[in-house]
């Protein structure tokens, strides 16, 4: 009974043991990619975006309108805050503007400017744990889902004709595909989507290869687990391909044919489980997220062209 006993802690030891290096090495790659601030700064950026992003992108110019600032609350109470820019001439057409992963909102003032001088007023956000809202941890697109969700609704308050267009490039083409098949979602005609991953767990499970050399398995399933504990939302549940079944409006799918980060071969996947009225746009030459500053001319063009059959006035 002894030698029984012995063997049950011994094993019970080994369980906790191998459970706590598990969470460790979760925790530790969630906090690398997730955790807005460290003991400098507050409001630094999650540590893998030094590695993911491209740093020649830099903010671009705002735009020379009206605007006034919007904040709303999250449903966890975290203050978001956001952008209302004004067009010349005022109607119903609205395009909210979503930026990438460890972007905020300033880096949508160049799209916004496209927009406001075709009469849109445009919205633009800063997601959960970016610019000034609150939040420790990025979720790639389930709270920040929820977040467009709310900020559809302040629309509708602010316009009751509202038609809304959902622009967002990269983590925010992601969202904005998970926003648009949720039940809470107001007054949105149409989606453009530009470079957004099938899932994050995937993207992520791909960047832990170029970035550290290491395979996905266990490590990914250890921060699958420990993403649901620290920040609320699994990264598996940043899952658009899941959520396609349940689209609702029209979506054009855009991508750079140069992606590194995003592959192509994602805006295929995504395309060919949307339901729903759909139109794709490869650039040639882009690279992750350059898709418009590749071919500007082009990418407008095929934009307005697609939302002119989709967005109407009520």
């Amino acid at each position: 009974m002894k030698k029984k006993n012995i063997a049950a802690c011994a094993l019970l030891g080994s369980i906790v043991v191998c459970l706590t290096i598990a969470y460790w090495i979760g925790a530790y790659f969630v906090d690398y990619a997730l955790k807005r601030g460290n003991d400098n700064d507050p409001m630094a950026l999650p540590a893998a975006c030094e590695r993911i992003q491209d740093k020649g992108r830099t903010i671009p110019a705002q735009p020379a309108m009206p605007s006034e600032d919007w904040e709303i609350a999250a449903n966890d109470g975290r203050h978001l805050a956001g952008t209302h820019f004004l067009p010349e001439r005022s109607g119903h057409h609205w395009a909210i503007l979503v930026h990438g992963y460890g972007r905020d909102q300033r880096y949508a003032g160049d799209y916004a400017t496209e927009y406001l001088a075709r009469g849109f007023h445009v919205l633009t956000p800063d997601l959960c744990a970016s610019g000034q809202s609150e939040g420790q941890f990025i979720t790639m697109g389930v709270k920040e889902s929820e977040e467009i969700a709310l900020w559809t609704q302040k629309v509708r308050n602010y316009d009751p004709d509202a038609r809304i267009v959902l622009h967002g490039v990269s983590m925010g083409a992601a969202t904005v595909l998970m926003s648009a098949a949720r039940e809470d979602i107001i007054d949105v005609a149409a989606i453009i989507e530009d470079c957004g991953y099938t899932s994050a767990y995937e993207m992520f499970s791909d960047q832990l290869g170029v970035i550290f050399g290491l395979p996905p398995f266990p490590i990914m399933s250890f921060v699958d687990v420990v993403s649901g504990i620290k920040t609320g939302a699994r990264l598996s549940e940043a899952a658009p391909i899941t959520s396609m079944s349940r689209m609702k409006v029209p979506v054009l799918f855009i991508h750079g044919e140069e992606d590194r980060l995003v592959p192509p071969r994602m805006m295929d996947e995504l395309y060919a489980v949307c339901p729903t009225m759909k139109e794709k746009l490869l650039i040639g030459g882009a690279g992750h997220g350059y898709a418009m500053q590749q071919d500007k001319e082009k990418y407008w063009d095929t934009i307005f062209g697609f939302l002119d059959g989709v967005v109407g006035e009520k």
